[in-house]
């Protein structure tokens, strides 16, 4: 039996539709945001969308103005060089700790999730980032530090927006990420640490190399880079 109230389904609805469209830039960094435009954009009431707003502010894509309501969260080139280092000097101490504690069943869990995220279909956004977020958070679960993955897991939403900009770029159509994950797995795998460590902070920072061309383009229109 389900426990949600209406209420609270209608919260999730919106903060789901709403993180969505940051993401993927459909409501672009730096754009204010108002309760009349986004009840007609998600046809939604303004208190689960207030509710949903308040949510993303904690998750760092919304900003809230003194006495102006919200925005979202500009992106700029410094913010994502702080989220990149972060998620590399974190999520190493977390992977290097998972290895060295995990057992088989996580290592079966791995190649069930690195599987599915291997079936899903590159344009279909919500199931793709759902599957790649299980896969990455799963290489570092094993570390026995909620306070470690939560900060993982928080550094990895705000660098989605930067992968989904570096993603549009031409030259990245020619970057094998599914066998940059490959590799990364079968490093855990044979517990070589030192070298899965070194291909997941590889993985990570080849995504800032598409990054500085949209950055630049973004600027021409007006976003906050």
């Amino acid at each position: 039996m389900s426990y949600i109230t209406t209420s609270e389904s209608a919260t999730t609805r919106a903060y789901n539709a709403l993180r969505t469209k940051i993401i993927k830039c459909e409501l672009p960094p730096g754009s204010k945001l108002k309760i009349e435009s986004l009840k007609q954009m998600l046809g939604m009431g303004a208190s689960p969308i207030r509710e949903s707003m308040s949510m993303l502010t904690s998750d760092n894509l919304i900003h809230r103005i003194d006495q102006r309501g919200f925005c979202v969260a500009p992106m700029e080139k410094s913010h994502y060089q702080e989220v990149l280092m972060l998620r590399c000097n974190l999520e190493t101490i977390a992977l290097r700790d998972s290895i060295a504690q995990g057992d088989n069943a996580w290592h079966d869990r791995l190649i069930v999730l690195h599987h599915r995220l291997n079936r899903t279909e590159i344009l279909d956004f919500d199931t793709r980032e759902d599957q790649h977020k299980l896969f990455h958070m799963a290489l570092i679960e094993q570390c026995n530090s909620p306070i470690l993955l939560g900060m993982c897991n928080n550094l990895y939403d705000q660098n989605i927006r930067y992968r989904f900009l570096a993603e549009r770029t031409l030259e990245y159509k020619n970057r094998n990420v599914s066998e940059e994950h490959t590799q990364i797995l079968n490093a855990v795998l044979d517990g070589n640490t030192d070298l899965a460590c070194d291909l997941l902070v590889a993985h990570y920072k080849g995504t800032g190399k598409f990054l500085d061309k949209v950055l630049r383009k973004s600027t021409l229109n007006g976003w906050n880079t």
